[in-house]
């Protein structure tokens, strides 16, 4: 019997394009899904973050067979913050499916992938997806791929993509949008007429790159990568080149592939698959496994720097304990590392205190999915304001800029442009279509901190907010975003209705009566530039002396629900999220009212010693 046919392929697209249901369609269609899993909307993202957002977070692997063809199909993040996930994965792959909205045309993020599979040499084939919608415009869309292949200098073969038409949701591709087919076979053809399988290059010495971890409680690290050259075996010697040019012998002890969605044990493996191996308990992202013999490493993986860090602390606050299992600062470095072994686009780093830990990643919501996970899992932690990671290039400090789309109704456009111009935004281009404007704008990275729950209020949900990184430039100057001070409790107790009513009318309240509170806990937002210490906890005083009229009938405002997203995007430098298991909070840094003083005047002290040493 003859060698087994392999193409790998990813699938790339903007958030909410349809990729987890096109690889649905792929995995129903080639009978790799029964029982249960054939009726899961969905079925790869299996983590619980991922379901109830709705989006891709990891990238996850599983095959399907078609005629004598075995299809690695990797399912990628969309969201850019998860860019480091996707550009490990292209390195895998012999093309990629790029999936475009009819309606939406290709977006940002489709951009920041796709890029880097060109740069890859990678022949892409283009879907256009959603062609049921009411505003589909898909001619329209085709000439808006065909300019960004052109902007990201594709070559003449690449820019002679396929283009097929289809429904994900439904399992439908088509060749031609007149066809009548219920399937996506047009889609298992193209992939075998258009690409190549991976060369029988079983007789060469011994080539795998890692690309992607995993973690199993009972085996330990694992390492997912194609083998580019050889056999590789279970049981058998070979040698780790790590990405520090030094060089270890290892054992492989366990070796899987993917059937279908699930990972399966086997002896061997031939070049062009995708597999993961265990026994190498310090194996890392690029490294090489090579033959004992001949050891010829691959180039390391190059992965984008952080553009984003966020202080990891010890829950100092009164409430510390009552419901987190793990709330020391042990329990939060053991977290951190073992995060470390599976999220390469994390950094960790010990600060001046042994209780507080510096974390970067690419974005906020790479950030906010690490904390959500924590809080899940029994763990309480405090979380400083985001910081941007500055570089200094050619002498110059530089910050990270941001490309943002916006699309809203077009009586709100005046307020985008208006608060995007406030952030020190540079407009970049304008358009109008059926009642909807488009706005692009270049802002700040730390000027967007804070930007998306103030879109969502002011364009009253009806708007679109897509941002991606685009380049460092030079520092722009202080920003002010802001404009409003918290109200802050000065007792701890429990919060009570005829305190809140007195005191909604000087802003909006974050908790409801009976929410227990502590001094120095954030209660609201202040309708003022000021911060205005409030107490939630005291109560009508009781008399024995009968008033002659009624008491007025007391109706609050529903208060803001706080998300973690929210939390972070509001707080202020001298501020804290705290994160438990059961609720999340803000908090001064500073509890107490002299406390927050006296850290005022040592900050002010010390700016102006800088000053004058500066002069």
């Amino acid at each position: 019997m003859g060698k087994q046919k392999i193409i790998n392929l990813a699938v790339i697209a903007h958030v909410d394009a349809g990729k987890s249901t096109l690889v649905d369609a792929f995995l129903n269609q080639s009978g790799a899904l029964s029982g249960a899993d054939a009726n899961v909307v969905c079925v790869m993202d299996s983590n619980d973050l991922e379901r109830e957002r709705g989006i891709t977070i990891y990238s996850k692997n599983c095959s399907v067979y078609y005629k004598d063809y075995k299809i690695n199909i990797v399912d990628t993040p969309g969201h850019a913050d998860f860019s480091s996930e996707v550009e490990r994965v292209i390195k895998t792959v012999d093309t990629v499916i790029l999936l475009v909205d009819s309606s939406e045309g290709p977006m940002p993020q489709t951009r920041f992938v796709l890029q880097k599979s060109l740069e890859l040499g990678l022949r892409p084939i283009l879907l256009i997806n959603k062609i049921d919608k009411k505003d589909s415009r898909v001619e329209e869309v085709i000439e808006l791929v065909y300019d960004l292949f052109f902007d990201l200098n594709a070559n003449e073969q690449q820019i002679e993509f396929p283009i097929l038409y289809g429904i994900a949701r439904d399992g439908i591709v088509k060749l031609n949008q007149t066809d009548d087919n219920s399937d996506i076979i047009p889609l298992f053809e193209t992939i075998i007429s258009y690409i190549k399988p991976y060369p029988d290059l079983d007789e060469e010495p011994l080539q795998m790159q890692v690309s992607n971890l995993a973690y199993d409680e009972y085996i330990g690290r694992l390492g997912i990568g194609r083998i580019y050259k050889g056999v590789l075996r279970t049981g058998e010697q070979v040698v780790l080149c790590k990405n520090d040019g030094k060089q270890e012998k290892c054992t492989i002890t366990k070796l899987f592939n993917y059937q279908g969605i699930k990972r399966t044990a086997i002896t061997e493996a031939r070049s062009g698959d995708i597999v993961i191996i265990a026994g190498i308990p310090d194996i890392s992202i690029g490294e090489t496994i090579c033959d004992k013999d001949i050891v010829n490493p691959l180039p390391p993986i190059h992965i984008d720097e952080p553009t984003l860090s966020m202080n990891f602390m010890v829950n100092t606050s009164p409430f510390a304990g009552k419901s987190g299992k793990y709330v020391t600062s042990r329990n939060l470095k053991e977290r951190l590392e073992r995060e470390l072994e599976v999220n390469v686009g994390l950094k960790v780093e010990p600060t001046d205190t042994t209780d507080t830990f510096k974390v970067s990643g690419r974005g906020e919501l790479g950030l906010t999915v690490l904390i959500e996970n924590m809080r899940r899992e029994g763990y309480e932690l405090a979380v400083s304001k985001p910081q941007v990671i500055y570089k200094t290039i050619d002498g110059k400090k530089c910050e990270p800029i941001e490309k943002v789309i916006c699309e809203v109704p077009e009586e709100y456009e005046g307020t985008v442009i208006s608060k995007l111009n406030l952030r020190n935004g540079q407009m970049v281009d304008m358009t109008n279509r059926n009642g909807y404007s488009t706005i692009i704008f270049k802002v700040a990275t730390r000027a967007l901190i804070g930007f998306r729950s103030d879109f969502i209020n002011f364009t009253r949900g009806e708007g679109i907010l897509i941002r991606s990184f685009e380049d460092y430039e030079p520092y722009q100057g202080d920003i002010s975003i802001r404009g409003n001070g918290v109200m802050v409790s000065n007792a701890t107790g429990t919060a009570m209705k005829y305190s809140i009513y007195n005191l909604q009318e000087r802003g909006q309240f974050f908790i409801g009566p009976q929410t227990e509170v502590y001094e120095g806990m954030i209660v609201g937002i202040c309708s003022r530039d000021m911060d205005m210490p409030v107490n939630p906890t005291k109560n009508k005083t009781m008399t024995a002396v009968r008033s002659t009229g009624h008491d007025d009938a007391m109706i609050l405002t529903p208060p803001i629900q706080l998300t973690l997203e929210y939390a972070l995007e509001f707080i202020d430098d001298d501020e804290l999220v705290e994160v438990t298991p059961d609720a999340i909070r803000l908090r001064k840094r500073y509890l107490t009212e002299l406390a927050r003083k006296e850290a005022f005047r040592a900050k002010k002290k010390f700016e102006e010693e800088l000053n004058e040493k500066a002069e």
